[in-house]
């Protein structure tokens, strides 16, 4: 493969629901570009994207396949995506390096979940798009309805550039508004050029003058062109269309067949000719907010976006060439840790099959192996350069929780080895090793998601393990003061332990005022590490408790609090206030002091009334008008108080605060509710009290569990 220069790349994500047809697509291009003599089908499982095992096991995509194509001496990169939305980090990953976007849509189904959902992820990080219109030989195509849809939907910037003249079993002629010209494709696969007949001639002409005001729109000195001669050159209308691209200020719409490869030579040209270059689509970006200018001569810079293990050949790091020029055996710094990266090679890969490079340029997508530390997220810069991080890739937050672990508690060591590298190959998931719950948590973006982890972890690395539901990371306080004392005695022979504590304990509010029972001669304010506060007060009068055993007391309480005397959660926000004890002077030591304080503590907290927090979550449902009685009456259901309501476009939004305890498997349960056309998000707000009842219920559970131990 030749080395192509920033103006002769193009790099497309292709996006869209599930069964929109992207993979076939895919498959036709590389078909067209010469890189596959053969296409293959989704139903047969022989695609050059869904490649790995569970890919070809689930029967569709799990991973964004990065494929290379070569037409008409230009190189597109191609990103074939998931269309599930619990890969939507794939997704991610895929329009970060992308410069334009292709959303297929079935046109038999319309507007589908699939296809709203790829649309908020494209508006959310700017992409611009061009829409493919698929399945259009199916006999339930229906494009008139599908366009009527998308418009409603998406707004008037969709643009039609072609239509079919036969949708529907027999498809086979498409008229195209920029050449204005009929295509009509052989059994062959030959493409018959001709003029449009008489019948579509009134249609195409209003089309055509419908594009021409929509591209003079996209730029000033066009619009004044237009009104001067009424209309645009061809030239003129390609220039409107690539800015209308870029700036997302026109969305055009192509007609394919991907099953029978129709009109994909043409997008292909359309996009060589109309889709902007990496040098011509928005600069990425530094944390630093610089704008990365993408030409060949600047100092090397690379993000890379996505790792993955490939078998025989370890971790592979896919990467984008903001600036400069890439070589073999080109040392470079990551940027984000510091260390030294050699890239060794270069590949431009097509899924599982590689073509070596010597050197890539500004724009350019290839891949390395043998990366030491360097992961997806992170940027490689020259070492002469100044370390500069391109902004990374925000990933959505997680929507599911789950506790796993080991059948075998002999491969614990091993999993959480296994774990760290599907984070580092899918930032979607994360892990957690909680010390407070005993428990190693997986989040992820759905059920699905988390089973696709499973999957990997028996069938790959042979474990097995199983998920269950992850316990509440609860708190315990107080809601009033209380006193109580404790002395500890024992004496075995020799020197004894001995130690007594009086305490005074009070809940603890951000700018409260000290308590004035007792003079605070001392006072220790500790931030917890789990939240809250915890304020330590000596009021000790007369020297009855050397200083030098406070530290103990302190001690003694931390460990309770770490403990807590409910539920054994943390506890939190409390003030003690130490003002009278005893010593014996010879028999009083650290240990009886650390005693003292700790039972103390755990018998004036249960006269305080204790109470037990929760975490509590903000919570955004966006969900189609139809459903929101369902969802409100589900989250109404889950303890939600509802905080507001709204509208977003065609949806409508659900504000609520919700107790993490009442959102376990919430994205399957709401995908069930609007049919998977419904999205969340969830986020830490802070803790409130549980309810009596519930507390009733967490007490009881904690003393079967004690009792169980014991």
């Amino acid at each position: 493969m030749k080395v192509y220069q920033t103006n002769e790349i193009r790099n497309i994500a292709l996006v869209g629901g599930t069964r929109s047809g992207k993979t076939t697509l895919a498959e036709c291009m590389l078909f067209e570009g010469g890189v596959i003599n053969r296409r293959g089908t989704v139903e047969d499982k022989n695609t050059a994207s869904d490649y790995k095992d569970i890919e070809i096991e689930r029967g569709g995509s799990v991973f964004a396949s990065v494929l290379t194509t070569e037409y008409n001496n230009f190189k597109l990169n191609l990103i074939d995506t998931p269309g599930l939305d619990d890969f939507v980090g794939e997704v991610y990953c895929a329009l970060k390096v992308a410069d334009t976007a292709i959303l297929t849509v079935n046109s038999q189904n319309g507007i589908e979940v699939g296809t709203e959902i790829s649309w908020r992820n494209t508006n959310k990080l700017n992409a611009a798009v061009v829409f493919a219109i698929n399945q259009l030989d199916h006999e339930k195509a229906n494009f008139d309805d599908t366009i009527r849809q998308m418009q409603n939907q998406f707004g008037s910037k969709v643009t039609l550039l072609q239509y079919p003249v036969n949708p529907g079993i027999g498809f086979n002629c498409i008229i195209d508004i920029i050449k204005m010209r009929m295509f009509t494709f052989g059994a062959d696969g030959k493409v018959t050029e001709a003029d449009i007949p008489a019948a579509e001639m009134d249609r195409a002409e209003s089309m055509r003058n419908a594009l021409v005001e929509t591209a003079a729109e996209n730029e000033e000195a066009l619009m004044e062109t237009f009104f001067e001669n009424g209309t645009l050159t061809h030239e003129e209308i390609s220039k409107g269309i690539k800015i209308g691209i870029i700036n997302r200020g026109m969305f055009p719409v192509f007609c394919v067949s991907g099953k029978h490869n129709m009109g994909v030579s043409r997008l292909m040209e359309f996009i060589i000719d109309s889709c902007p270059s990496p040098a011509e689509a928005p600069a990425l970006k530094t944390e630093s907010g610089k704008e990365v200018v993408c030409k060949a001569n600047e100092q090397p810079l690379a993000f890379v976006f996505k790792t993955t293990n490939e078998q025989h050949l370890g971790e592979v790091s896919f990467f984008r060439v903001a600036a400069g020029t890439i070589t073999e055996a080109l040392d470079m710094v990551n940027s984000n840790t510091d260390s030294k990266e050699r890239i060794s090679q270069i590949y431009s890969m097509c899924a599982k099959n590689r073509t070596k490079l010597e050197k890539i340029v500004a724009g350019d997508i290839g891949d390395t192996i043998k990366m030491k530390e360097t992961h997806t997220n992170n940027t490689l810069c020259s070492p002469k350069s100044g370390g500069e991080i391109i902004e990374k890739i925000v990933f959505p937050e997680p929507k599911f929780r789950a506790a796993v672990k080991a059948i075998n508690s002999g491969d614990d060591e091993k999993l959480g080895s296994i774990l760290k590298q599907i984070h580092q190959d899918d930032p979607t998931v994360l892990v957690e090793q909680s010390v407070e719950l005993k428990q190693t948590i997986v989040s992820g973006q759905g059920e699905l998601h988390m089973n696709l982890v499973k999957w990997r972890i028996e069938k790959q690395d042979k474990i097995e393990i199983q998920f269950i539901a992850p316990k509440i990371p609860y708190r315990e306080t107080i809601t009033k003061p209380a006193k109580a004392m404790y002395r500890h005695k024992k004496q075995s022979g020799g020197a004894g332990q001995f130690g007594e504590v009086h305490m005074m304990i009070q809940p603890y509010t951000e700018g409260m005022a000290d308590q004035t029972e007792f003079p605070i001669r001392g006072r220790d304010e500790h931030k917890l590490s789990w939240g809250g506060k915890l304020v330590f007060n000596s009021c000790i009068v007369g020297g009855v408790i050397d200083a030098r055993f406070l530290p103990a007391i302190l001690k003694g309480l931390m460990e309770k609090m770490e403990e807590g005397p409910l539920t054994g959660s943390y506890a939190r926000d409390i003030v003690v206030n130490i003002y009278d004890g005893k010593m014996h002077p010879v028999d009083s030591n650290e240990i009886s002091f650390r005693l003292a304080g700790r039972h103390a503590f755990r018998e004036a907290f249960k006269n305080a009334g204790p109470k037990i927090l929760e975490p509590i979550y903000d919570v955004e449902v966006l969900m189609p008008e139809d459903r929101m009685g369902d969802v409100m009456t589900d989250l109404q259901g889950r303890r939600a108080v509802i905080m507001g309501m709204d509208s977003e476009g065609n949806y409508q939004k659900i504000k609520a605060r919700v107790p993490l305890a009442e959102m376990n498997r919430y994205s399957t349960t709401l995908s069930s509710l609007t049919s998977g056309r419904a999205m969340y998000t969830m986020k830490y707000a802070d803790y409130q009290q549980v309810p009596q009842d519930v507390q009733d219920k967490l007490l009881k559970a904690y003393e079967a569990e004690q009792q169980e131990e014991d």
